[in-house]
């Protein structure tokens, strides 16, 4: 690892032990453990009692405001993936892992802006795991829709099948990764829901903080199951759809102001 490489690091450890009072410690070269200093791992299995989902109001979603995709890239470690040598910018532009990606839609009538975080939609009936032929690609009882990368074979069949194109495919070698979030040439990945953070007990994601952190509140996070939950009181208190509901898809995430 360089200087620069080692900078980096130290940054993000601060941030994180400040932000969420994560304790770092190096495995091996290129490879960081992570560990809750209060949470404790999950010692049940999931069960469907639970369905983990999302709203995001695009009224308060702030033109020019990647926080939610900054705060993304810093804790599943897809800021660790620099653009090779000589690459190609707009290649690279195109190949580089994405998460979360900010749509700017405008209407040319009004001329209105509207800004629209994209993500894995989290579907009950998730198009990936239809046609991926290994069952790399699966849903978890609780609704969390996951990669397993010991098992994707790197066909991308997924990709292809996602009407929302939220996943991404590792062109190259991956130096540097984090253990709660691994990542390898060859497999694909998207959004996770912070699913590291939900089986310590920590009911939320990292795109919702950050997003709360810049006053904006346009993510809710929660239980869709829970009548109570502050997620169903927001899908409660203000219309709200799913992006392409003629898919019948049931999507865990769910928007406001579109």
């Amino acid at each position: 690892m360089n200087d620069r490489d080692d900078a980096t690091d130290t940054g993000r450890r601060r941030f994180l032990g400040a932000a969420t009072g994560v304790a770092a410690a190096v495995l091996a070269p290129g490879v960081f453990l992570y560990t809750s200093a209060t949470a404790t791992p999950r010692s049940e299995a999931v069960t469907s009692a639970t369905r983990w989902g999302m709203l995001i109001d695009t009224a308060k979603c702030a033109d020019g405001c990647s926080a939610c995709v900054d705060a993304c890239d810093r804790e599943n470690g897809l800021t660790f993936q620099p653009q090779p040598e000589g690459a190609d910018d707009t290649r690279w532009a195109n190949q580089q892992a994405v998460w979360i990606r900010k749509v700017r839609l405008q209407d040319d009538l009004t001329g209105r802006i509207t800004n629209v975080p994209m993500l894995c939609q989290h579907c009950e009936h998730p198009p990936c795991v239809d046609v991926c032929p290994t069952g790399a690609s699966f849903k978890r009882a609780d609704g969390v829709v996951l990669v397993d990368r010991h098992t994707c074979i790197g066909c991308r069949y997924c990709m292809m099948a996602c009407p929302y194109k939220a996943r991404s495919f590792i062109h190259a070698k991956v130096e540097h990764q984090l253990t709660r979030a691994p990542r390898g040439k060859g497999c694909v990945e998207s959004c996770t829901f912070c699913v590291h953070r939900l089986d310590h007990g920590d009911i939320s994601t990292a795109c919702a903080d950050a997003c709360a952190a810049e006053g904006h509140q346009a993510i809710v996070f929660g239980d869709l199951r829970d009548p109570d939950s502050d997620l169903n009181k927001a899908l409660r208190a203000q219309p709200n759809r799913q992006i392409r509901e003629d898919l019948k898809l049931n999507t865990g995430v769910r928007y406001a102001g579109i």
